[in-house]
């Protein structure tokens, strides 16, 4: 299998960038796309080239550290499915593949495919902690939960935080993200008592990030690779109106 890989380069994120074309042949079609990657830059190193940068850790669907447009979309043409999961049975021999990081202010870029997604985990810090205790892991059934609860807890908890929702979004909003983040706590006893605060944390980070404001185009839900849906979204407005009026009668 032959194809031409067409990849942002750009060695900081002060410099410029551009497009640089690279044809490999030899591969397979069981290959995935980051093991295709992989083959490239042993060919770039041997030439005496720099290789391409791009995240990858688990190469198994779980971390979400990788993520970058493959021709246009988020992880590429695959439903949900992270770019590690992405094999290049899903292109045409003699196929030209575009390769470019995700885009997006929140989002500056590292190096090559990488971009710096920190600003999720800011988010998540401005949630705040849980301070009733559970006990420890052989004490779980001991906190009764209803199962429709449970159920759209472990929905939400799903979310990897690849940063694929921003990318996909044209807004570059991060409301599914932060959203499913709330409510994987919020639908839980444990998460009660900083349940207000929580929200408003997050919510008002995720604005000073500078991700966009949520229009409901909807590419965030078909570009997740955990298919979060978007129900999460109108259950953190509710919560954000809900948490909005409690503090003001504080």
């Amino acid at each position: 299998m032959k194809v031409t890989f067409k990849i942002w380069r750009q060695a900081g994120g002060n410099d410029k960038g551009g497009f640089q074309n690279y044809p490999l042949d030899s591969l397979t079609e069981e290959m995935s796309l980051l093991e295709a990657i992989d083959i490239l830059n042993e060919q770039l190193v041997h030439d005496g080239q720099e290789a391409v940068a791009f995240d990858h850790d688990c190469r198994e669907g779980i971390c979400g550290t990788c993520g970058c447009m493959v021709n246009g979309h988020a992880h590429g043409p695959g439903s949900k499915t992270t770019l590690c999961q992405l094999h290049m049975r899903s292109f045409t021999d003699g196929q030209t593949i575009t390769l470019e990081p995700f885009r997006a202010t929140a989002f500056p870029i590292v190096r090559d495919l990488v971009v710096d997604r920190s600003a999720f985990d800011r988010i998540i810090q401005a949630g705040g902690y849980i301070t009733v205790r559970t006990g420890a892991a052989q004490d779980a059934n001991s906190t009764p939960i209803g199962k429709d609860d449970a159920d759209i807890a472990f929905d939400a908890a799903a979310c990897i935080g690849c940063g694929a929702c921003v990318a996909a979004c044209p807004n570059a909003s991060a409301n599914l993200f932060t959203s499913a983040k709330i409510a994987h706590l919020g639908m839980l006893p444990q998460g009660q008592p900083e349940r207000n605060s929580r929200v408003l944390g997050m919510v008002e980070q995720m604005d000073d990030e500078g991700f966009g404001s949520c229009t409901n185009h909807g590419e965030c839900h078909a570009a997740c690779p955990k298919g979060i849906k978007l129900e999460f979204i109108a259950r953190m407005n509710r919560e954000m109106v809900t948490a909005s009026i409690t503090r003001r009668k504080g």
